[in-house]
């Protein structure tokens, strides 16, 4: 059974700085494409960063330069560093496990079959 569970949300102040983590049981995630998701009140979710398994990263336009995406394959663990967060960054963060294999195809959820319940990050101005 293939389990994610996120941590390392909270509250913090425009300009801080969070990590978030995922670790991933049942599943292999440096053999796979994963990523991070996030969903603001009110709008669709959306595709934050993805890592495929050569360890190569992309990032939606927003949060380049300001977030970084990782992967340590010893712990099963996705991360993302949240630097210079923005107000506009409040939203639950998911960490999502794809099932397409090696490669990433940006972020249609479609190909994502695992997802964690998702941790809250709120930046106030």
């Amino acid at each position: 059974q293939v389990q994610l569970v996120e941590s390392g949300g909270g509250s913090v102040q425009a300009g801080g700085s969070l990590r978030l983590s995922c670790v991933a049981s049942g599943y292999n995630a440096s053999n796979h494409c994963t990523a991070w998701f996030r969903q603001a009140p009110g709008k669709e979710r959306e595709g934050v960063a993805n890592i495929d398994s050569d360890g190569s990263t992309a990032y939606t336009d927003s949060v380049k330069g300001r977030f970084t995406i990782s992967r340590d394959n010893g712990k099963n663990t996705l991360y993302l560093q949240m630097n210079s967060l923005k107000p506009e960054d409040t939203a639950i963060y998911y960490c999502a496990a794809g099932i397409r294999g090696a490669a990433c195809y940006g972020f249609f959820e479609i190909d994502f079959s695992y997802w964690g319940q998702g941790t809250q990050v709120t930046v106030s101005s």
